[in-house]
């Protein structure tokens, strides 16, 4: 958690707030918002929950040092799917997409679920088209063997 006031700080910024304003909306002090980025304070658990709400983060991507992006976190857990269904063409294949979309947040607002809900829609959306496209591949496949 070595990294969590860099974080906060950089979040921060990128959402355009001051620390007062981060502060007020999770019910914080101005001087812990400050403390927290100078790495001076452990901010409590229940903190950390209301810190990265107010910064449209996961929790995860704030404490674990080894999760670089904001949406890294919750991107993984549709690649690892897509690697359960598809192998390592279809994790390759949904990292792309997402990536190639992830600028959709850009100085937008959104909130944990609803990135959540965009990613979901998007892993839907691959999985429904792979299926198709599969269906379709196997099925002209065993014609020409007919």
């Amino acid at each position: 958690m070595k990294n969590f006031g860099k974080k906060v700080k950089e979040r921060r910024y990128e959402l355009g707030l001051s620390q007062a304003a981060l502060a007020e909306m999770c019910g914080l002090s101005g001087r812990s918002v400050y403390g927290y980025e100078a790495g001076e304070k452990i901010p409590r658990r229940s903190t950390v929950l209301r810190i990265a709400e107010a910064l449209q983060v996961s929790d995860g991507y704030l404490t674990d040092d080894s999760v670089e992006g904001p949406y890294d976190e919750v991107k993984e857990k549709y690649i690892a799917r897509a690697g359960q269904l598809y192998g390592r063409r279809g994790e390759d294949d949904i990292r792309a997409l997402l990536q190639d979309n992830i600028a959709l947040f850009a100085g937008g607002e959104l909130s944990q679920n609803e990135k959540d809900a965009f990613f979901e829609a998007v892993m839907r959306a691959y999985i429904t088209c792979k299926d198709a496209s599969n269906a379709r591949f196997n099925r002209q496949s065993s014609d020409k063997e007919d």
